[in-house]
């Protein structure tokens, strides 16, 4: 693992965690332990309106934190109920804690390869549907990070699970002074409830 990225994850304080959010977080607990205990594969697909800020900050970490704590078969993937862009703060947000990143391709939508260790493969970064065919499409959880994307998706076609682990969206700071700071405390926000949840799967 990238050692600046490393030196972040060890420096995640998960005593913080509010118990509200620590119950937020009980069902995917529960849904990766029961899929670990039956050696089954992961698949958890994050979800919110545009695909474009905090669905891809919690695929990315979702991805990374596994790797960190050792527990296999974790793909991680994130869609939105419509198709716009990553943006990029976004991106500049998980280079400034040690991901390596690089654009694949320009355009509407553009391509991101975000890398968090030289041997393992790239997490992919753009803009898709639910329905796109990047995404599985049976036996997965279904994590909605905005409460727009729960309210609006009544039924997810293949979820095995429909868990919403909502978070404020950092767009509201978009082209003011504190838009990094603000990028920065939702993606430590999610990297520490993700690795609370990892803390207490290696705890079973």
């Amino acid at each position: 693992m990238h050692p600046n990225l490393k030196q972040t994850i060890e420096s995640l304080d998960t005593s913080v965690l509010s118990n509200d959010r620590k119950e937020v977080v009980k069902p995917l607990i529960e849904y990766l332990s029961a899929r670990i205990k039956n050696d089954e594969p992961i698949r958890v697909v994050f979800i919110c309106t545009h695909n474009s800020r905090r669905s891809h900050l919690a695929q990315v970490w979702m991805q990374v934190l596994a790797h960190y704590h050792n527990i296999d078969k974790v793909y991680s993937y994130s869609a939105g109920t419509e198709e716009t862009a990553v943006y990029a703060s976004v991106i500049k947000t998980l280079e400034n804690v040690g991901f390596i990143a690089e654009k694949l391709s320009d355009g509407e939508n553009p391509i991101y390869a975000i890398k968090y260790a030289k041997n393992e493969p790239a997490v992919l970064a753009f803009s898709k549907e639910l329905t796109s065919d990047f995404n599985p499409k049976s036996e997965f959880a279904a994590i909605m990070t905005c409460s727009q994307a729960d309210e609006g998706c009544p039924f997810i076609a293949g979820a095995e699970k429909r868990i919403p682990i909502t978070y404020e969206d950092p767009k509201a700071f978009d082209n003011t002074d504190e838009e990094a700071s603000k990028y920065n405390k939702r993606s430590i926000q999610i990297a520490t409830e993700l690795h609370y949840m990892f803390q207490q799967l290696t705890l079973k």
